[in-house]
């Protein structure tokens, strides 16, 4: 049709959980990821919302879906054949997109090396340096 113009659709990031600490990988569980419940309320995603994982480690990325572990348990857990690809102790980050063509309001989370919720990234623009993201959580709220 001419002079028509079709909606498009693009994905944009929705969800974020910055420099997550990986506590468990799982082989012989059948998939997933287990993320404590409260970083999945704080960024909005949904037990079986697709996410991605991106090693900052080794630099694999795989896509799975979250389930929530215990909240405040700090609990991120590889299970299934993405245990092969992460170990405790490595740094990820866990993000979804959303396809839309609305304007999306990003929720994007730093944690510190236990897990726990230090501070909404915001716009996700550069403000400050990253040491000043990777000091310890109680630094931060003075």
């Amino acid at each position: 049709m001419v002079g028509v113009n079709p909606m498009q659709l693009r994905a944009f990031c929705r969800s974020k959980i910055h420099r997550a600490t990986v506590t468990g990988a799982e082989l012989e569980y059948i998939g997933s990821i287990g993320i404590d419940a409260d970083l999945l309320e704080k960024t909005d995603i949904s037990p079986g919302e697709k996410v991605c994982v991106w090693n900052l480690n080794n630099g694999e990325r795989i896509e799975t879906y979250a389930i929530h572990s215990p909240a405040h348990s700090g609990e991120i857990v590889l299970n299934g054949a993405a245990a092969r690809k992460f170990r405790a102790g490595d740094k990820v980050i866990i993000a979804t997109f959303v396809l839309t063509d609305e304007p999306v309001e990003t929720r994007m989370i730093l944690v510190d090396d236990a897990n726990r919720f230090v501070h909404y990234l915001g716009d996700n623009q550069p403000h400050s340096s990253i040491e000043e993201f990777l000091r310890p959580a109680d630094e931060l709220v003075k």
